[in-house]
């Protein structure tokens, strides 16, 4: 079939995201489709702006472009949903975050509330449309069927080079390699440093807006020999640095999916969430893949030092937390499948 993917592309912001877009592409065209990837320029602010990208989404018509025939149009972000085709697929990522469930009505912008409103009415229309409706995780399906009463099917996929990670001795730290950003909550874990007591260091990976601001915080609190903000590390290097943790840390807030959760099972380490991080959740069994906390740097320091003294029960939980991932029968063959599945 030919098949076109739709997606945003934000200059020289690279995530998840990329992977995830990448991944779709390259396992549609090993199952044999001519796949095209369009890519529609997407920015955050001003809220005009996001207006206008779902005014062209909107106008974008692919049921025969130039006379070629596509066959089904697979979109996987906001808001290039919102195109026109008789046989569209929609693999929800996210949605534009800043009016669901991070929007604040206390601390809204008159031009932020009609944006939400707009954003709302459009999602709502869109997705109605569209034939199949999948989701990133289940915590992704939770937020459309509570703000948009649309039912999507959650659909996980692996971490790119899923094969490539694995396990050596642990060494005693524990590693989070993200884009440093409010959500993700570094700052959580420099604050649970101030109440370590173990020598147990902890490894920031990753650039992002808040590196400077990380980097006082780490100042401030005079905890430069526990927390290392080591900056850009290449996909071989954070797969060293995951095979010699002793443990993941993961406690950004209402994560999507997480594919660092993934990664950390994929290299037998256990992995320490908290109870409103999201997606991790649909993973980390508390007490056997890893320890779900409380957002509270006190309790991240207690659940650390617990660590530090008991190595033997997170590499145990490290084993536990491999055969879990392998239970659960993630594959891009699968996710195919679903996708382009006859209507």
């Amino acid at each position: 079939m030919k098949i076109l993917v739709t997606a945003n592309m934000v200059p020289f912001m690279h995530g998840g995201a990329s992977y995830h877009i990448a991944g779709v592409v390259r396992e549609l065209q090993r199952a044999g489709h001519e796949v095209e990837l369009l890519r529609l320029p997407f920015r955050f602010s001003p809220e005009k702006d996001i207006a206008r990208a779902m005014e062209h989404a909107q106008s974008l018509d692919f049921i025969r472009p130039n006379g070629v025939t596509i066959d089904q149009v697979i979109s996987l972000q906001f808001p290039g949903y919102g195109i026109s085709h008789p046989d569209h697929r929609v693999w929800v990522m996210h949605q534009h975050r800043a009016v669901y469930e991070l929007y604040d009505a206390a601390q809204a912008t008159a031009e932020l509330k009609q944006l939400r409103a707009q954003v709302i009415a459009f999602d709502n229309a869109a997705l109605a449309r569209a034939n199949l409706v999948f989701a990133n995780s289940r915590r992704v399906a939770a937020r459309l069927r509570d703000f948009n009463r649309i039912e999507a099917t959650p659909l996980y996929h692996p971490p790119a080079d899923a094969e490539s990670f694995r396990c050596e001795q642990a060494l005693p730290y524990v590693f989070f390699p993200s884009r440093l950003e409010t959500l993700k909550r570094q700052s959580l874990l420099i604050e649970a440093a101030r109440h370590m007591h173990s020598p147990l260091k902890i490894l920031l990976a990753g650039d992002g807006g808040q590196r400077e601001v990380l980097a006082r915080l780490i100042e401030q609190h005079d905890v430069g020999s526990r927390v290392a903000l080591i900056g850009h590390v290449t996909e071989t290097e954070k797969r060293a640095f995951y095979a010699r943790a002793l443990a993941v840390v993961f406690p950004a807030f209402d994560e999507d999916y997480g594919y660092i959760t993934l990664e950390a099972m994929l290299s037998s380490k256990p992995v320490i969430t908290c109870t409103d991080s999201g997606g991790p959740l649909e993973f980390v069994r508390d007490g056997e893949t890893g320890w779900i906390e409380p957002p509270d740097a006190k309790a991240l320091a207690q659940r650390l030092d617990w660590l530090a003294q008991h190595p033997r029960k997170a590499a145990d939980a490290g084993v536990r937390s491999l055969e879990a991932y392998r239970a659960a029968n993630i594959s891009w063959r699968g996710v195919i499948e679903q996708l382009t599945q006859p209507l």
